[in-house]
């Protein structure tokens, strides 16, 4: 035995023995330097803050090589002498605003700082509510302390067995051409995902951004709920009421990089580079136009770390989807091919960002142990959803990112049936034991302009014409049989969890894309037409109801609880795959033409056979073919069925 649990499950990581116990012992050496929740505490006294006593303000700035500060707002006029900050012996800045100076609820300052770069007016690092010019777009720090503090009603939910994620951007959850808000959401939308069966929804774009297009994904004010979708307190309504419907809510949190922006960013805050950030040419990530942090600095993982403490106790966020982890791992982030080991332990790692995320993962588990964390990587590091104690970095769940890849470039180059079903089921079925899989056949990354949603591939300009129903159309048909296929394949063979984005549980019939310049700032497809699926006449609402049966039948059964499915047989002639998972039997037949009335195949246990639910029922807007609650027996462990063309089966024992 190795002493190390993650090389026990894999003999092949044995030749990386020293690295993997390398990581390990950094991030013990890391616990000992000081308790977590210590070193996740700056947000505490660092910003603005109204002192206990009720009697003005604090503000507190970390800009150890500023030679001076000065605070500025419409509350002095914005007058750069008038008030000027303390430094005190730790690098920090501080100024005291009395109760009768004017400053208060809704006041809007900025930092006034004088460094080796100039005299500029900055954002505070901490900035906790910013608001963004109409006209001229400049963001300005505001004071929010209403008079009555925000009151939770419901306790935070469990973490669930199996996440049913939804993965929702606020702005666009709207169908008004518009920016939707926080309260829209939480009356319109969550109401839908209570009803479809979603237990967790993943919140994209929260922390502020000055670029509404970058989808969140250039962050400026790390410790700012954006004000675009409303205030602190309506998101905070937002999560209560989520967790009132017994549903968890991620944040999709963005610690790989940050804007380049100066004036609203972190960037040189204090006059000089390397505030928080890497410099010269390692702290510029090549292909997202960002800046990159530096995770060896102990002032940026105290930083990083109490914005995970932030989310998790202001506003309750139940765990984090971390954005771009590939990008954060590798020196090269990620350009290159994983095709060894090597690549994982030897070529181009970057330990501290390692080691930060172990610390991350463990400080989210000390805040709240019924949180969830999610990495965003592509790479396969292996361990990544393995305890750091077992030499993993300390996640929950990766994203199962190979599977939409592959389903875009079958729906691009093949002809369905030319589908190699045995190459789609080791595709499924790829995954590193013991580390958790989030399964999806389509994300925010595939609803984007420039490419497709899965509904779009499949029927793409047909669905403008022929999507009522009685207008029978071929194209349609196909796409819709093989939408609720591949949702049922990839939910039950490819992962432990499943994520839908916003939309595509109904075919949402076109791509995303932000209000920009090329498009004259058009709003027409940064919305979702919720009335699609809410109109009996069309067949948007087929596909949603058959989100919802699959959600109620993995919640019922618990089938991504269960261990991973197991192939029955795959009969390529006929292009017929049937599976168990969850005691439960899937039988899927991808013929485009031909059904059969007597299949046989094989299964792991004798008796009978009930039929639980199909894909060609006619609330899915399918044919009708198939007799629900049907039993079938099994002799010798052999199951007959009839299987329609372009159909999926789930069978349970009675």
């Amino acid at each position: 035995m190795s002493q190390l649990a993650l090389i026990d499950d894999d003999p092949w990581l044995a030749p990386y023995h020293n690295a993997i116990t390398h990581r390990r012992d950094r991030y013990r050496e890391h616990l000992q330097l000081a308790p977590l929740k210590d070193l996740a505490r700056w947000h505490h006294y660092a910003g603005l803050h109204p002192k206990k006593s009720g009697s003005g303000y604090e503000i507190v700035e970390f800009a150890p090589r500023a030679h001076a500060l000065h605070l500025v707002g419409d509350f002095n006029h914005w007058n750069p002498e008038s008030h000027p900050f303390q430094k005190l012996d730790d690098g920090h800045w501080r100024i005291v605003l009395p109760k009768d100076s004017g400053f208060g609820h809704l006041s809007s300052y900025k930092i006034r700082v004088t460094g080796e770069n100039g005299v500029h007016d900055r954002l505070s690092p901490f900035t906790k509510y910013a608001h963004q010019d109409p006209e001229n777009h400049d963001f300005t720090s505001v004071c929010w302390n209403p008079p009555e503090p925000y009151q939770w009603k419901h306790e935070q939910p469990a973490k669930p067995a199996s996440p049913l994620i939804y993965e929702a951007h606020v702005g666009i959850a709207t169908e008004r051409e518009g920016v939707g808000s926080y309260e829209e959401f939480r009356r319109n939308i969550l109401p839908r995902l209570a009803r479809l069966g979603y237990n967790t929804i993943q919140l994209m774009a929260v922390a502020e951004h000055p670029y509404y297009g970058s989808f969140g994904y250039h962050v400026s004010n790390f410790f700012a709920a954006s004000s675009r979708f409303g205030t602190p307190d309506e998101l905070k309504a937002l999560v209560d009421e989520a967790h009132g419907l017994g549903i968890a809510v991620l944040l999709d949190l963005v610690h790989s990089h940050t804007v380049k922006n100066f004036s609203e960013g972190i960037r040189e805050f204090d006059g000089s580079p390397g505030y928080l950030l890497m410099t010269g040419p390692a702290g510029e990530h090549p292909d997202w136009d960002s800046l990159l942090f530096d995770y060896g600095l102990p002032e940026t993982r105290s930083f990083l770390l109490s914005n995970l403490a932030y989310w998790l106790e202001e506003f309750r966020f139940d765990g984090f989807r971390f954005d771009g982890v590939t990008s954060m791992l590798y020196h090269h982030h990620g350009n290159t091919t994983f095709d060894h080991y090597d690549k994982y332990f030897y070529e181009g790692v970057d330990w501290n960002a390692v080691t930060y995320l172990q610390l991350a993962n463990t400080l989210i588990r000390e805040l709240n142990p019924e949180a969830l964390t999610i990495a965003e990587d592509f790479s396969g590091m292996p361990g990544c959803c393995r305890p750091p104690e077992e030499g993993g970095l300390g996640f929950d769940y990766r994203l199962g990112m190979g599977i939409p890849d592959y389903w875009i470039k079958l729906l691009k180059h093949s002809r369905d049936e030319d589908w190699d079903l045995n190459a789609i089921w080791d595709q499924l079925a790829n995954r590193r034991y013991k580390e958790k899989t989030v399964s999806y056949t389509e994300s925010h990354d595939q609803a984007l302009v420039g490419d497709k949603t899965l509904a779009f591939w499949l029927m793409d300009k047909e669905m403008y014409w022929h999507m009522a129903k009685g207008d029978e159309n071929p194209i349609i048909d196909r796409g819709i049989a093989l939408h609720k296929m591949l949702r049922l394949l990839t939910m039950v063979a490819g992962g432990e969890a499943w994520l839908n984005f916003i939309g595509n549980e109904f075919g949402h019939p076109e791509w995303l894309d932000f209000p920009r310049e090329g498009n004259d700032w058009s709003y027409k497809y940064a919305r979702r037409q919720w009335h699609l699926a809410d109109n009996p006449e069309l067949k948007y609402q087929g596909l949603e109801n058959w989100e919802k049966a699959l959600l109620t039948l993995a919640r019922e059964h618990r089938i991504l609880e269960a261990s991973p499915a197991q192939l029955l047989n795959i009969d390529q002639q006929n292009h017929c795959l049937q599976f168990e998972r969850g005691n439960l039997v899937f039988a899927l037949n991808f013929n485009p033409t031909e059904s059969f009335s007597d299949y046989e195949f094989p299964v792991h246990r004798d008796g009978e056979f009930v039929h639980l639910l199909d894909s060609d029922q006619a609330a899915f807007e399918g044919h009708g073919r198939l007799a629900p609650a049907s039993a079938h027996p099994a002799p010798d462990k052999r199951l007959r069925a009839y299987l329609p063309s372009r159909t999926a089966v789930v069978f349970g024992l009675r």
